[in-house]
């Protein structure tokens, strides 16, 4: 049977399905795409209310190479569909007695730095050259990897790197061998939270996530994150990909050995639907595919081994609308004004509800006028809380907004509370039942040691022959750009196969 003629099914309309999708459609294969929402995105989806735009998810453009090389695979670049702006200063961070712009001009960071730590300067150049080494390994070849075997690290420049990557060390001291003062070590450790487990347990390998940060810069893409997510699916559609939203996939019948058909249900009405394809990407919740779609007999895991898992963070946001401008205020902006080891603790230590949380505020509107009403501020919140906790209630919800509001207030200066025209909470529950998230997981699995490349769920069932996953529970893990990686490994391991 020639490529031509055969199907494939994503499960999932997110970075990861859309980029699989793409990469099997160029191929030659027939490609649908079901999502059970009625937007495509996943985690990075928009919504609009009282003259405001909220990007949902992902608020972070960084290693812009990852985006031009995507689109370069198919004769794109990422002009033809948005514009990109740098920031300056990148972002600032709320220290307890102190706030640091980070600007996006190397020596002027470097002169930051060194005004509170001599010979800082000379250590981010060094720190840096390392970190680029990793980048240039981990994001060009180490990513690229389905992690289906330990063979796949004999490639020679892969080998030969694979010693100076700094997998058994952890980010922390690391990073303590180049810097001393605490601010200090907060900005270089802080990359890594977007990889889902604290510094100590971080390996080093992930300073690359620094490169990509000072070096690589902070953008961001006019009109907002979801830009990207239209590119992506306007890309899909030009290449023949077709696109069942609003549409959940409820079963994967197996015969053989084989997933051969699957049912779903309508969204807004009670219809049921069945399709026959040659091959099935799951690149909605893996655990959730594998645990309500399949039969025990054709999991690959057990439940012992999902609970075993170290999650990512889940987060509590907030989508705010102000009746009034703030002055002085940046777009993206980090309280540290806490403990973080007490923040760090209750998170993957010993799970509860924060006592007094570090957070995260964006306001878009400071540089894209067109996400809020004239004269009026857009923020989204964000504070990051274990995964799988229990009484995600209003009143939870309300005591966190209170607090983080009083916090901005203080820092910036300005009355917030009483200028608020629009405000909406997401959380755990929301995460579960819109993306049938694990545990209400916000990024997917920790990128712990033991849960690097091969040591993450394998991106092929173990049990079914034609099943395949991409996204955040499996190679090469969290955030936008991995996703993007993670569809095109599993497009070219399908190609392979097939």
């Amino acid at each position: 049977m020639s490529t031509q003629s055969k199907k494939v099914l994503v499960i999932g309309a997110g970075f990861a399905g859309m980029s699989a999708a793409s990469f099997l459609a160029k191929k030659g294969w027939s490609v649908t795409v079901i999502e059970k929402n009625t937007l495509p995105g996943g985690r990075a989806r928009k919504f609009k209310a009282e003259g405001f735009t909220f990007d949902m998810g992902p608020s972070w453009y960084w290693m812009p190479d990852i985006f031009e090389k995507y689109f370069a695979n198919f004769g794109k670049k990422v002009s033809d569909y948005y514009q990109l702006q740098r920031l300056d200063p990148s972002y600032r961070v709320y220290f307890e007695k102190a706030a640091w712009d980070m600007p996006a001009n190397y020596e002027e960071l470097q002169a930051l730095l060194e005004s509170v730590e001599p010979g800082a300067a000379k250590a981010l150049d060094l720190f840096l050259a390392e970190a680029k080494f990793k980048y240039d390994i981990g994001v060009g070849k180490l990513v690229q990897q389905p992690g289906l075997s330990l063979t796949e690290f004999l490639d020679i420049d892969l080998f030969k790197g694979i010693f100076k990557l700094d997998v058994f060390q952890s980010m922390k001291k690391h990073v303590a061998k180049y810097f001393k003062h605490p601010y200090i070590q907060f900005l270089m450790e802080f990359p890594v939270l977007f990889l889902g487990a604290l510094p100590e347990k971080t390996p080093a390998l992930y300073s690359l996530m620094n490169y990509a940060d000072i070096k690589g810069g902070t953008w961001y893409p006019e009109n907002g994150m979801y830009s990207i997510v239209q590119a992506m699916y306007d890309l899909a559609i030009s290449l023949g990909v077709q696109f069942h939203l609003g549409e959940e996939v409820t079963n994967i019948k197996v015969v053989n050995g084989q997933a051969r058909q699957v049912s779903t249900k309508l969204v807004d009405k009670e219809e049921v639907r069945t399709y026959d394809f040659d091959v099935i990407v799951g690149a909605g919740d893996y655990h959730h595919i594998e645990t309500k779609l399949l039969d025990t007999e054709h999991q690959s895991y057990s439940e012992k081994y999902w609970d075993t898992r170290v999650m990512a963070p889940s987060s509590l946001l907030y989508y705010v609308g102000l009746n009034k401008k703030i002055p002085g205020v940046l777009h993206h902006s980090l309280f540290f004004d806490t403990d973080f080891e007490v923040h760090g603790k209750e998170i993957y230590t010993d799970p509860k509800w924060p006592t007094r949380p570090l957070f995260y505020a964006s306001v878009p509107s400071v540089t894209d006028p067109t996400v809020a009403p004239e004269g009026c501020e857009n923020l989204f919140l964000l504070i990051p809380i274990a995964a799988g906790l229990e009484g995600d209630t209003e009143a939870v919800r309300t005591h966190y907004f209170n607090e983080i509001i009083g916090r901005l207030e203080k820092k910036w200066g300005v009355s917030i509370m009483d200028s608020i025209i629009y405000k909406r909470s997401y959380a755990v529950s929301d995460f579960k039942s819109d993306y049938h998230s694990f545990k209400g997981n916000a990024y997917g699995l920790a990128n712990t040691l033991l849960q690097t490349a091969n040591l993450k769920p394998s991106c092929k069932s173990k049990k079914i022959k034609n099943l395949y996953y991409a996204g955040q529970l499996t190679v090469p893990g969290p955030g936008v750009p991995p996703s993007l990686i993670s569809g095109e490994v599993v497009a070219n391991l399908i190609n392979k196969n097939n």
